[in-house]
């Protein structure tokens, strides 16, 4: 018996084309950044540009002005739901082998083109303990056997991906006292075609991970302690209910508000790559497509009702911003991505975002605990806070009014 979603998936991909989007391209073309904007981020990037984050030693900011502190969240009073967010995530992938032995050459060490995903997945664990919900956005299909080629030959720009079918139960083990949500609205759900991306849906599901982006409806995860949030995904590309159109995305989050208070939603939108940390309030385009105004939708999904707007795709940090009580955070970059991948300077960081919903929906505090990349995609947690000093440099140049203040790790207040 063929699941509601499941049908409405296969309905929603069975005329989706199979040859666009892609993943990093080692030269991408998206908004330029000037000279003294690149300064700043050039030495908020910089390994060993900033000192190690230590409590007690961020100065107080004016009233009015949001600062995190590097202190632990103090236990709330009242029951409330913690969501920890990550960037993209991908697994490695069994559609072409090849990059393995090129790996190899380079690093001058045998890499394995399918490592145990739970080992992969272990030095994240710590950071997602203390959450309630665990939301990772799915770059890639899941699943094994013949898959319909994406690419064009000699294509240079296109890549496809799609991971081993353990995967799904090593994302389930991540956090197995959380409910885990799997986002597929993405550029790279379909890389194994309309049945690769049913699969995918077929194999979270059957490990027990709420899937989320298949479709216009809200995924409604529920907690261990019977709690709920609704959670929505939106993608510029083939896969994913469509963020260009705001209509349709107030509609969609205002129904979900209505009905279930606490929503969180994620979009993957914008250009790609090392000149695409700005976030721009317009549309963005990469390799001819237009990728939405990332912008224009998150304060869209906020005034319809959203909670917290969790962004990626662009694969680096983008500004974090507060819009009244919710929180925005434009692009948590790439979180473990193992395989063909560029680790240059800045697509190696990434951090996940722990943010806590009181019962009406509002941000009580919120975190972010970077994560640094190795080649060929080894994750860590980055006790040095890189991630957290281009967020907060970011924020500052893109939304100088309403951008988050961040140094590393850290409760948020007003």
């Amino acid at each position: 018996m063929v699941s509601r979603r499941l049908a409405l998936l296969l309905a929603l991909v069975g005329s989706a084309a199979t040859c666009g989007g892609r993943q990093v391209a080692e030269e991408p073309q998206p908004q330029a950044v000037g000279a003294a904007d690149s300064a700043a981020l050039a030495a908020a990037a910089a390994p060993d540009s900033r000192p190690p984050l230590e409590p007690g030693h961020i100065p107080i900011p004016p009233l009015g002005i949001i600062e995190l502190v590097a202190e632990p969240l103090p236990v709330e009073a009242k029951r409330k739901i913690r969501l920890c967010a990550g960037g993209d995530v991908t697994l490695g992938t069994n559609l072409d082998t090849a990059w393995a032995g090129r790996a190899s050459a380079r690093l001058g060490y045998s890499v394995e083109a399918f490592p145990d995903p739970d080992r992969l997945l272990a030095p994240l664990k710590p950071l997602v303990a203390d959450a309630d919900v665990v939301l990772l956005n799915i770059e890639g299909a899941i699943g094994e056997g013949v898959a319909p080629p994406k690419c064009r030959p000699g294509s240079t720009r296109c890549y496809a991906f799609r991971q081993p079918t353990p995967t799904a139960a090593a994302l389930r083990a991540i956090a197995y006292e959380a409910a885990v949500v799997g986002n597929v609205a993405n550029n790279h759900a379909l890389d194994a075609g309309g049945p690769g991306l049913a699969a995918t849906v077929g194999h979270l599901e059957d490990a027990d991970v709420y899937v989320t982006g298949a479709d216009t409806l809200p995924t409604i995860v529920v907690t261990e302690l019977r709690d709920t949030v609704a959670v929505l995904g939106f993608s510029s590309a083939q896969a994913g209910p469509d963020p260009r159109d705001l209509e349709a995305v107030r509609r969609h989050v205002a129904r979900a508000a209505t009905r279930y208070g606490r929503v969180v939603v994620t979009m993957h939108m914008g250009a790609e790559g090392t000149r695409a940390q700005r976030t721009p309030n317009t549309s963005e385009r990469f390799l001819g497509e237009d990728r939405g105004n990332s912008v224009a939708f998150a304060h869209t999904a906020v005034d319809a009702g959203a909670s917290v707007v969790i962004g990626h795709g662009p694969h680096v940090m983008r500004a974090a911003e507060w819009r009244g009580d919710a929180l925005i955070l434009y692009s948590l970059g790439n979180l473990l991505t193992y395989g063909p991948f560029s680790f240059a300077e800045p697509l190696n960081k990434g951090g996940i975002a722990c943010v806590t919903l009181d019962h009406e929906g509002r941000v009580s505090g919120a975190v972010l605990r970077s994560t640094s990349q190795r080649p060929p995609g080894y994750v860590e947690p980055d006790p040095r806070g890189h991630a957290a000093w281009l967020v907060d440099s970011l924020s500052r140049l893109d939304f100088p009014q309403t951008g988050a203040r961040l140094a590393g790790e850290a409760k948020v207040r007003r």
